[in-house]
């Protein structure tokens, strides 16, 4: 794989997400990995090692952090410390050295930075020399902003993610009636300012909704980040951030977050009262609006030559197209596609690509939470429904009748509700609100 994909901090996590108390796992550029929690280092930070336990290979991620604050592979408890050593072979005799070359596992080099844990996967002593994939303007005055974020594993490549999230022209007929408008449709007279072997920059003088929200500016830094960037007069400077991080040919994990800076703390009072849990729902809802024509497009693609083939593959004659051609130039032009040679898995079904729970949801420490409560909430639900309805018939059509059918009305609301939320946190049902008749 070529240098460029390989020589760089990527973000694996959430810090918000991952469970101190065992280790967590994730796969990156087909490399699998373990996360844990190093609390017994001077200096307790994340560690992140390849998931395999040099002893007979199994994953270190099915394991646990042990009391002596080790990372205890499961098979044979062999354990490790952050920086790799194994301190103990429990069925080693006296010629048996734990610390010996070949018990060692490789510690990667980790780094936090804006609520994101990255791992470097290039040499380790090139690590310090190249700087952490962040957004300057978060830097600037971090406690100004409003920030919320969301991340699923999606079913289609990187590239393809960066392709999607770069072409601004796709929302208003993509993501009717979720994010988006037919009626705001209109030419995308968008020029790319800067192009070089870091990325480019793209200036769109109208900006989004018709001008309605002000000129937008776009940054791709290669080879996984991008942000559009507008501010919109007297509401708020409003971001959208994505990384595209590849976990194996036709698989990529989208961090996706949505800065805001505003004018008012009203709005910043009203975003703050939404669970991140609801939040999340709702982004499912919006990535699921392309998710299924993107898995088959980038297949399309791949049998008419990939990304080396796109200009003649694809008729792009409008200047809303720049900022894709200028992605595929900056690809071909540095190393080309990370999987590059390999073929696409074939082709999921759309009740597969609606998945949201293995995806998502057992990975976010909001979701997972909730969705165990509104599991545990439910039983609970039936109760009052069945005390209620007993009330509403001892009642004798009286006053307790009354109040009997006002809780079991509560009470069968809630269950409908709880049930949405609960099919909301595992599946998308595939309808995509753009074609709903009105």
């Amino acid at each position: 794989m070529h240098s460029t994909w390989t020589e760089q901090w990527w973000p694996i996590a959430y810090l918000q997400d991952l469970d101190r108390r065992q280790p967590n796992r994730f796969t990156l550029l087909e490399r699998d990995l373990v996360i844990w929690w190093d609390a017994k280092a001077e200096q307790r930070s994340w560690r992140v090692f390849p998931d395999v336990c040099p002893h007979r290979l199994v994953p270190l991620s099915e394991g646990r952090i042990n009391d002596e604050g080790l990372l205890e592979c499961p098979y044979h408890g062999w354990s490790f410390d952050g920086e790799g050593h194994c301190r103990s072979i429990p069925q080693a005799t006296d010629n048996t050295k734990p610390e010996a070359r070949r018990s060692r596992c490789s510690s990667l080099p980790t780094a936090t930075g804006q609520g994101l844990l990255f791992v470097w996967t290039g040499e380790p002593d090139a690590a310090n020399q190249h700087p952490l994939p962040l957004v300057p303007a978060l830097e600037e005055d971090p406690t100004s902003w409003t920030l919320q974020d969301t991340f699923r594993d999606l079913p289609m490549d990187a590239v393809t993610l960066l392709e999607n999230v770069l072409d601004v022209s796709h929302v208003p007929f993509t993501h009717h009636k979720t994010v988006g408008n037919r009626n705001n449709a209109s030419p995308v007279l968008a020029t790319i300012t800067r192009e070089a072997e870091d990325g480019f920059d793209a200036f769109w003088e109208e900006g989004p909704r018709r001008g309605k929200l002000g000129s937008q500016t776009t940054r791709f830094q290669a080879p996984q980040l991008m942000w559009h960037d507008l501010t919109a007069k007297g509401f708020a400077r409003i971001l959208t951030v994505v990384y595209a991080v590849p976990i194996r040919r036709g698989e990529c994990r989208l961090f996706a977050r949505f800065p805001f800076q505003f004018q008012s703390a009203v709005p910043k009072f009203l975003i703050g009262l939404r669970p991140r849990w609801l939040q999340h729902i709702g982004n499912h809802k919006v990535l699921e609006d392309d998710q299924v024509f993107l898995h088959w497009q980038e297949r399309v693609l791949e049998r008419a030559g990939g990304s080396p083939a796109a200009d003649r593959a694809f008729f792009m004659p409008n200047t809303a197209d720049v900022y894709v051609a200028a992605l595929h130039r900056w690809l071909n032009n540095n190393g080309g596609e990370p999987f590059a040679g390999k073929d696409l898995p074939e082709r999921q079904r759309t009740a597969d690509l609606m998945d949201r729970y293995y995806s998502h949801t057992q990975s976010c420490r909001s979701c997972s939470t909730a969705l165990r409560r509104i599991r545990a909430a439910r039983p609970w639900a039936w109760v009052v429904l069945w005390g209620a309805a007993a009330l509403v018939g001892l009642g004798q059509g009286g006053v307790w009748s009354a109040i009997g059918v006002v809780v079991a009305a509560l009470a069968g609301l809630t269950l409908r509700q709880v049930s949405r939320w609960e099919k909301g946190l595992i599946r998308g049902d595939g309808a995509a609100p753009r074609n709903r008749r009105a």
